[in-house]
């Protein structure tokens, strides 16, 4: 299905307005697929305004906020790429200025709106604490995400995945260290995944049976107490039964006091052991930034796709550049031919 094994990893570019897409977005994932990218999967796009990370992000909760995506989609099609959505709600994350506007987290005074999550727990002391989730709560953000679904299928994408990973609300719930609730969403392994099996599940009645869902985790929380590894692996078998085609292997991002282990390709071996334990195909991402360590990575099937991140937006053409280094055959644009 895709051209090639690299894929563009979702990245925020917090330069939306009131979720609507516009041109930003157009070059920036339409640039990857001139690059040659196999899958472009678009940042993280919120289910709800309340889902934001801040003002500026993507979102899919209305219908108003299609037509503009199908015309991204459309161009990268052309390109001869494939492009993928990830679904997101930012939890307790949420109502943040943009990075390059100080990051910092508003209260509903300054402009900003009530973060949600399993749990009143705030990320950082002294920031805003988060309400509680109630039960209509989280029925509402399960309803979202299965409306923001079948948008997506409108729009015509084609991947779409669950973001679960990274701090936000699914992997708050995942977390023992970010849920505490005690009733059927908190607690035990299995009432902690419940509101992300009732998403993929309502999902599921949307999304065609012949595109590929993918859910991300964060395979371990780095932090002692938190989630790990071992429930990724519980997890990952549980979703390979509900159908879920691969799981994108990130970490970290639960909580401040983190202690992650950086260096090239440090997240990989989440991607293996997941992958080769539960015969699954897996997604490796994390500081791989050259073609010989994207090559490594499948030819030892440690993982089935390499996402990149820093290194596309560093370098937009890189899955050209690296099939030439692999001597590979990839197509160039027509408009580009002349470079070749």
């Amino acid at each position: 299905m895709f051209k090639n094994r690299i894929v563009v990893s979702p990245m925020c570019q917090y330069s939306a307005q009131d979720g609507y897409a516009n041109d930003w977005h157009l070059v920036h994932l339409g640039s990857r697929a001139v690059g040659g990218a196999g899958l472009i999967i678009q940042e993280a796009t919120a289910v709800s305004p309340e889902g934001r990370i801040t003002a500026d992000d993507l979102g899919l909760w209305k219908d108003e906020q299609i037509d503009k995506l199908k015309s991204i989609v459309s161009f990268v099609h052309n390109q001869g790429s494939m492009i993928g959505i990830q679904l997101a709600h930012a939890g307790r994350k949420a109502s943040h200025v943009s990075p390059w506007k100080g990051g910092k987290q508003l209260t509903v005074q300054d402009g900003g709106w009530q973060a949600v999550a399993p749990s009143a727990i705030p990320f950082l002391e002294g920031t805003q604490t988060p309400a509680a989730l109630s039960l209509d709560g989280i029925k509402k953000v399960a309803d979202d995400f299965k409306n923001a679904a079948e948008r997506s299928v409108e729009v015509g994408y084609d991947v779409l995945e669950i973001h679960a990973a990274h701090g936000y609300l699914l992997h708050e719930f995942l977390s023992p260290l970010t849920n505490q609730r005690n009733d059927l969403y908190g607690g035990s392994f299995e009432n902690r995944i419940r509101l992300l099996l009732e998403i993929l599940n309502g999902i599921r009645t949307m999304w065609p049976e012949h595109k590929p869902l993918f859910v991300r985790i964060s395979a371990s929380d780095w932090a002692e107490g938190g989630w790990n590894i071992d429930e990724s692996i519980k997890l990952a078998k549980i979703l390979k039964q509900e159908g879920v085609d691969l799981i994108d292997c990130s970490s970290g991002g639960a909580v401040a006091h983190q202690k992650i282990t950086l260096g090239a390709g440090y997240q990989v071996p989440f991607a293996e052991r997941i992958k080769k334990e539960v015969g699954i195909l897996t997604g490796a991402v994390g500081l791989i930034t050259t073609a010989d360590q994207a090559e490594e990575i499948l030819v030892s099937e440690k993982a089935d796709l390499i996402l990149i991140a820093r290194e596309s937006l560093r370098n937009p053409y890189f899955p050209l550049q690296a099939a030439a280094q692999q001597a590979g055959d990839i197509t160039w644009p027509n408009q580009y031919l002349r470079a070749k």
